[in-house]
């Protein structure tokens, strides 16, 4: 079994408040206490934040928008089971052709800021894990309640039998 840990849009800074980062921190831990792998989607922001993330699991993190963090890359592919699994910051606009071009079966990004397991008309899986500090709420959908905005990452699993699931977790933050 594989499990991962998916987060994304941190963007803690050298200045973000010492006890809500040691808050962040611990929730995390807690989250990601039996995962093989962190995958973070991009706007980490700084290397003190990565660091601590690498006491909880190994890590890989991608570029997004406002990191400075030298040697991260725009795009990584990695293997997960039978699953092909592309991580980039912000995902591109023609998503079906990037899916076929680097031969994915999941996408996972981040930049919204928004929460989303998306499975897509071509067979294939999005997932974007929100933000843990600063999440968006969805577009409303006519006929329902407004959403909220709330903290979160994802768990992804992956069993012997390539049985994939997926949990959004949302966490006490703020």
């Amino acid at each position: 079994m594989v499990k991962l840990g998916i987060i994304s849009d941190t963007h803690i800074t050298n200045n973000y408040n010492p006890e809500d980062l040691k808050i962040l921190i611990d929730q995390l831990k807690g989250i990601f206490r039996e995962v093989d792998q962190i995958i973070h989607a991009g706007d980490i922001c700084t290397e003190s934040f990565l660091e601590e993330l690498k006491k909880i699991a190994r890590v890989i993190c991608v570029k997004g928008d406002l990191d400075t963090i030298v040697n991260l890359e725009e795009f990584i592919k990695l293997t997960a089971g039978k699953y092909n699994i592309g991580v980039i910051h912000k995902p591109p606009e023609d998503i079906e052709n990037f899916f076929k071009k680097n031969n994915l079966q999941i996408l996972i990004h981040g930049h919204s800021h928004i929460c989303k397991i998306e499975g897509t008309k071509f067979n294939t899986l999005i997932l974007n894990p929100g933000s843990p500090t600063i999440p968006k709420a969805p577009p409303q959908i006519k006929g329902f309640n407004k959403p909220v905005a709330r903290p979160s990452v994802i768990l992804l699993e992956i069993d012997e039998k390539d049985i994939l699931k997926t949990f959004v977790v949302n966490i006490n933050f703020k």
